[in-house]
Order: structure tokens, then sequence, then C-alpha cells
């Protein structure tokens, strides 16, 4: 069966390679998404195990579609019955871009209606609508007049690991944190430290990785159980065995950071995800920190200019390149930041670029070799 995987700006490479370890078949990159060919097996796996993807949709039907009258029927000449009961709830996502349909949860709202309408013209009964724990989530998707009609089989979005208890101001993505340890290269073969790691998730997403351990492993609500040809057997064999092929992991995973509160919430946080013997955390402020290793990983999400002064701003980056320069021969270090100016201010050369996108910010994920004298 086809299917698609969503994720952010930027990642879609990242979300095919990690589909084609997973042994899917007709993988192709769309914008924030990628199509992909595979059996009930994989759409389970791939929600369980996928780190960078946000939800797994399986298309039921399509068309062209330019008016109301247009959503309206295409919704209704799928048979839902076969998806849900009269006495289910349901839920609809939305999302347009198209100069036929400008607002998302209008067409969100039409497909409601439509789907209400043939149920109620069948039984004289309407399903309920809950937005929070339905039976059956739909999503609409439109472009120009193309429209895909399909059933989320993951529910809630991937993102939400359950590890999270607490957090500092602006976290992170944890689907973004995830990209950006497998964007590095970084593959658990040399230590890796997050000197301003926040609630800590760049280090827990890594920590993940290190130890193999599937993103949503502890997760117990998917879209997909509440179908009516749920497998139960078959899911027992898909979660048994990504809980025999957890490890120890085989390097130190490093968080750091000036703020006592942001250390105690990563250490929390890191015991929700059953990695509270795989990641230290110490409080130090950056410009303090020594390295604990001769050579490693940098993974870094550092302030951007939207909180801080363009004065202090300058200073910030300076500090951050003078540090990296004097201390930290031998690593490699990848910084994301929206701010142009700050990135001028490291005085380091970079020798890779990538656009990302964390949260509406415009990004560059931006990577410095760090060696002494030049480079030969």
């Amino acid at each position: 069966m086809r299917l698609i995987a969503k994720t952010l700006a930027g990642l879609e490479p990242v979300l095919a390679q990690e589909l084609e370890e997973l042994g899917a078949q007709g993988i192709e990159p769309l914008n924030r998404a990628v199509a992909f060919e595979g059996d009930k097996a994989l759409m389970y796996r791939a929600n369980l195990e996928l780190r960078t993807a946000l939800r797994i949709l399986l298309p039921v039907h399509q068309g062209k579609v330019r008016t109301e009258e247009d959503l309206y029927r295409l919704v209704r000449t799928v048979d839902w019955s076969q998806y849900m009961k009269v006495n289910d709830t349901l839920a609809v996502d939305g999302v347009t871009n198209s100069k036929f349909f400008t607002h998302s949860k209008y067409v969100a709202l039409k497909t409601k209606d439509a789907i209400v309408d043939q149920f109620r013209e069948a039984t004289g009964r309407r399903p309920n609508v809950n937005v929070y724990a339905p039976r059956l989530r739909v999503n609409v998707h439109i472009f120009n007049d193309e429209c895909t009609i399909a059933l989320d089989s993951s529910d809630d979005s991937l993102h939400k690991r359950g590890y999270r208890l607490s957090s500092v101001e602006a976290p992170i993505n944890e689907v973004l944190a995830a990209g950006m340890v497998l964007l590095s290269g970084w593959k658990a073969d040399r230590p890796l430290l997050d000197p301003m790691c926040g609630s800590g998730t760049l280090v827990i997403e890594a920590g993940l990785i290190a130890t193999q351990r599937a993103p949503q492993l502890n997760r117990e609500h998917f879209g997909f159980k509440r179908w009516p040809d749920f497998d139960e057997a078959l899911w027992g064999q898909i979660l048994e065995a990504a809980k025999q092929r957890v490890r120890k992991s085989p390097v130190p995973i490093l968080g750091s950071d000036k703020d006592f509160k942001a250390m105690r919430l990563t250490e929390q946080n890191a015991m929700a995800a059953g990695l509270e013997d795989t990641i230290k955390v110490q409080r130090k402020k950056f410009e303090k920190l020594e390295p604990e290793v001769e050579a490693g990983m940098i993974l870094m999400n550092p302030p951007y200019d939207e909180r801080l002064s363009e004065a202090d701003i300058g200073a910030f980056y300076e500090m951050i390149g003078d540090q990296l320069k004097q201390r930290f021969t031998g690593f490699d270090a990848w910084i994301i930041s929206s701010s142009t100016d700050g990135f001028k201010r490291l005085g380091l050369k970079s020798s890779q670029k990538i656009p990302l996108f964390n949260g509406a910010l415009e990004c560059r994920f931006v990577k410095y070799e760090l060696y002494a004298g030049t480079r030969k």
C-alpha cells in the first residue's frame, strides 16, 4: 500500500534514508513529506521507529477539487463505514496550499460535514467529533486543485515522544533535534556534547539513537490501533523486536547548561526517556567549560537574536567562536541558528550549511571542523 510520512522542511532526505533502512520501497521525497510503499507491518514500524516523521498517513482517495461542492462530493465517494461506525468519534485535519481553498479549518469542516451526512442518510444518526482522542482521524490535503484524503495512522503527532515532562522557553522540536543528529552524520561512534542543552532534547534524541531505542517505545496510543483491521499479534511482535534491540550506549553523551533549572529538566526528561544511565549533565557556563574527552561531536542550539539585543548577540557568538577554537580542537561542531550576524561573529570557517526551520524561524545548520593550525 502507498503511505505518506510527513516531516519538517529540510528533513526529507533524512526521512527517506530512515525509510530505506526500514525496508520501504518506491520511496519518493515530496515537500515536507516522503511517499513510500509498504505493508501493514511497515506502517506499524514506521510509527514506532521513525525519528524524523511527524505522521504516517494512508491515502484512501484523491481527485480534483475547485469548489466546496467538489470537495463535498469527493469525500462522499468514500465508503466511510469501512473505517468507522456511526457511534465512533471522528476528527479531521485540513491542510491547504491552493487559490481555491484558503482556509484549512474550512476544508476540515466541509470534510467532516460530508462524512457525517453520509452516516446520517444511511442510519438516521451521525458520529460525533472528538478532536483529542477520536476513533478515526482523517487528513485532507489540497495542493492547487489536487485533493488527497487519508487516514492518520499516528493520531497524535509523532514528535511527542512522551519524555518531555517540562521544558525551558522555546524548546526545540523533537523531530528537528533527531534530524539534526542524523544530518550531522553522528553514528554513536564518538562522544557527543551539547553545551547549551536547555531541557535536553538534543542529547536525549542522540541518546535514543545511541541506544537504538525506538522513539515511540513507551507510547500507547496510535491511530491504527483503533482501526477495524488492527492486528494485535503483529503489533506485539514488532514491539517486542524493538525492545530487544535496545543496547547500552557505546559512547558518552554529555549535556551542559549555565542554568540550574535547565540541568534539572534535562535530568528529569532523560529519566523519563529511560536514558538516566546514558546522559551525563552538568551545570557550567560554556565560556568556562573544559572538554572531558579529546575529540567528539558538538551539537548546539544557542539563543538567536530574537531573544538577545544586537550588541549582546555579537559578543555572545564571538565568545562561542573563541571557546570552540581555543578548547575544542579535534571536535566537529554543528550549530543551528537564525542569526546571520551571529554566524559571522563566530570567526570560524564552515564546511557545510543546511537550511532548516526551527518553528517559523528560517535557520542554518552549519558545520565547523575544529583543527589546530592550517588544514591540509
